[in-house]
C-alpha cells in the first residue's frame, strides 16, 4: 500500500478552528439597473467588497434575483480601493526602485543615478485600483446584478432603507438579505488619525512626500507591508509592538527568519513597547512610549506615525439592534456554519463574523453563502486558508504552526530545506528564505506548510491543495517539479520531512 493511502486513511482528525479574517470596508451604493423598491429580490448583499460582490455575482450565477448595495460609490470594498490592491502595487514600485539602487548592478545593468518619482508611481496605484473597480461593475452588468450606491440601514429583517449617494433613498427588498460590510481600522485610546501626520493604512497609502522617520505602531501584516514601502523609498522606519514578537501568527522559526530579514533591510524593532502618548502638536510627531510591563519612559520622534494595530468589524448604522441581530463581545455577528444570524433570513459573512480578516477569506464565506441559500451545499475550511505577508522576502503559510501542533500534543516530523540550496534563487540572486513542512508522524499527513522567500504567496498553493486533499509529505516529493523553478524548494522540503533532501 502508498504511503499516501495510508496517510489517508490513518490521518488524525485535529482541532478545526474558525478563525480567518478578510479586507472589505463596509460599503454600500446607488443604483443601476435599479428595480423599484417594491420588487422583491430573492438576495439582498450589503457590502460590495471582496465577501460582498463575490457574494452577489455567484447568487445571481445561481439563478437567484439579486441586489448589492455599496456606500463607497466603487466596487471592491477596503481590499480594492484602500487596502490589498494599491498596497501590492507601492510594494511592486517600491522593490522595483530598491532593485535598481541595490542589485542592478550585479546584473550588469547600470545608471548613472536613480530617483522616486512619487507622483508616478502614486499615479500607477491609481490606475490599478480604477481599472479593477470597473472591472467588477462589468462583471455585475455581465451577470445582471442590480447595483446600488449608497448607505443601507435595515428597517426590518427583509426591507433596507438606502441612504443613495445622490441623496435620495429608496427601499430594498430582498427574502434573503447577506450582511458582508467588513471591516475599519482600530484606533489607539489617546491617538487621533488625521491622515497625514498620524496615519492609518488608508493615509499611509496616498502620502504626497516620502517622510524621513516613520513610526508604524503595529508589527502585523499591514504595518510590516506599508513600513517596507517607505523604507525602501528611503523613510528611517521604527515598529513599535506591544507583543514580544512581531506576526503573532506565523511560526515562531520562521518569524524569526523573517524578523532578521526585515532588519537587514535596516527596519527598527522596539517590541514589548507600549505606546503612552502621540503628540502632533509641533512640526514632527513625539511618541511617548514605556515597556509593556511597565517601566521608565522614552521619547521616540517621528515625521509621519502609521497606526496599525488592527481592525474592527465595521456595523455601525446598520441597524442590528432594530432587527435584534446577537454579536459578541467584540462586535461581531454570530452566524452558525451555514452563515445564517439568530434572525431568519439574514446571514453574514467575512470580517463582520468572528475569524481573521483575510479577502480570499471571505470570498469563500460569500460562496458558500449563497450556495446554502440557493439549497446547495456550501463549504468553507478555515483551516485551509493561507496568509501572506507580502513584504520581500514574502511569508506565507498555511494549516498548523510547529507551536500549535506541539500543543495538540501530535507527534510530529519536520523538514526543511533553504532557497540558498535551491538553482532557481541562486541564479536570479534572491535566496534568502526557507520552507518548512511539518507532518504528522505515523501517517506522514501534512499539518502545516511555512515559506520565506520570493513569491512565497504563488508558491503556498501547491501546498493548501496538499492540505485540502489530505497528501503526506512524500505525496509532495514523489511529485515531479519543473527544474529549475522555486517550487523545487518545497519538494526538497517534503522529501527532508519523510526521508531526505537530495540538494542538501
Amino acid at each position: 500500500m502508498a504511503i499516501s493511502t495510508l496517510a489517508r486513511r490513518k490521518a488524525t482528525t485535529f482541532l478545526s478552528s474558525r478563525f480567518l479574517y478578510s479586507t472589505s470596508k463596509y460599503s454600500f451604493s446607488f443604483t443601476r439597473g435599479f428595480a423599484s423598491g417594491s420588487d422583491e429580490n430573492d438576495v439582498v448583499v450589503i457590502g460590495g467588497g471582496p465577501g460582498g460582490y463575490v457574494a452577489a455575482i455567484k447568487a445571481a450565477q445561481l439563478g437567484l434575483k439579486t441586489t448589492c448595495i455599496e456606500k463607497r460609490g466603487t466596487l471592491g470594498g477596503t481590499c480594492l480601493n484602500v487596502g490589498c490592491i494599491p498596497s501590492k502595487a507601492l510594494l511592486h514600485s517600491s522593490h522595483m526602485f530598491h532593485e535598481a539602487q541595490h542589485s542592478f548592478a550585479n546584473h550588469g545593468v547600470k545608471f548613472s543615478s536613480v530617483e522616486v518619482d512619487l507622483p508616478a508611481m502614486m499615479g500607477q496605484k491609481d490606475k490599478a485600483v480604477s481599472n479593477l473597480t470597473r472591472g467588477i461593475e462589468g462583471l455585475f452588468k455581465k451577470n445582471k446584478v442590480n447595483y446600488v450606491k449608497g448607505y443601507g440601514k435595515f428597517l426590518s429583517p427583509s426591507e433596507i432603507s438606502v441612504d443613495t449617494v445622490e441623496g435620495g433613498n429608496s427601499v430594498v427588498k430582498g427574502k434573503n438579505i447577506i450582511i458582508a460590510t467588513g471591516s475599519d481600522v482600530k484606533g489607539l485610546p489617546g491617538i487621533t488619525i488625521d491622515e497625514k501626520k498620524i496615519v492609518s493604512s488608508t493615509g499611509a497609502l496616498a502620502l504626497t512626500e516620502i517622510p524621513k522617520r516613520l513610526v508604524v505602531i503595529g508589527a502585523g501584516y499591514i504595518g510590516l507591508e506599508m513600513g517596507s514601502v517607505w523604507g525602501r523609498l528611503g523613510s528611517e522606519v521604527t515598529v513599535v509592538e506591544f507583543a514580544s514578537d512581531i506576526v503573532p501568527t506565523m511560526d515562531g522559526e520562521v518569524r524569526k527568519q523573517f524578523q532578521r530579514a526585515l532588519e537587514k533591510q535596516k527596519m527598527k524593532f522596539m517590541l514589548n513597547t507600549k505606546v503612552v502618548s502621540v503628540d502632533a502638536t509641533g512640526d514632527g510627531v513625539k511618541l511617548t512610549l514605556e515597556p509593556s510591563a511597565g517601566g521608565d519612559q522614552t521619547i521616540l520622534e517621528a515625521d509621519v506615525v502609521l497606526v496599525s494595530a488592527g481592525r474592527v468589524p465595521f456595523t455601525s448604522g446598520l441597524g442590528l439592534d432594530t432587527i435584534g441581530v446577537e454579536t459578541d463581545k467584540a462586535g461581531r455577528i454570530l452566524v452558525n456554519e451555514r452563515f445564517a444570524t439568530n434572525v431568519p433570513g439574514v446571514h453574514a459573512i467575512g470580517d463582520v463574523i468572528p475569524g481573521p480578516m483575510l479577502a480570499h477569506k471571505a470570498e469563500e464565506d460569500g460562496v458558500a453563502c449563497v450556495e446554502f441559500i440557493a439549497g446547495k451545499e456550501g463549504h468553507v475550511d478555515y483551516d485551509m486558508v493561507p496568509g501572506v505577508v507580502y513584504t520581500h522576502p514574502e511569508v506565507a503559510y498555511v494549516g498548523k504552526t510547529e507551536e500549535q501542533v506541539k500543543s495538540l500534543g501530535v507527534d510530529y516530523r519536520v523538514g526543511k530545506f533553504p532557497f540558498l540550496a535551491n538553482s532557481r534563487a541562486k541564479a536570479i540572486d534572491d535566496a534568502e528564505g526557507i520552507v518548512k513542512v511539518i507532518a504528522e508522524k505515523e501517517s506522514d499527513k501534512i499539518l502545516g506548510v511555512h515559506i520565506m522567500s520570493p513569491n512565497a504567496g504563488e508558491l503556498i498553493h501547491e501546498a493548501v491543495l496538499a492540505l485540502q486533499y489530505g497528501a503526506s509529505s512524500e505525496d509532495i516529493a514523489r511529485t515531479c517539479h519543473a527544474h529549475p523553478t522555486m517550487s523545487e524548494a518545497l519538494k526538497e522540503a517534503a522529501m527532508a520531512t519523510y526521508d531526505k533532501p537530495i540538494h542538501m
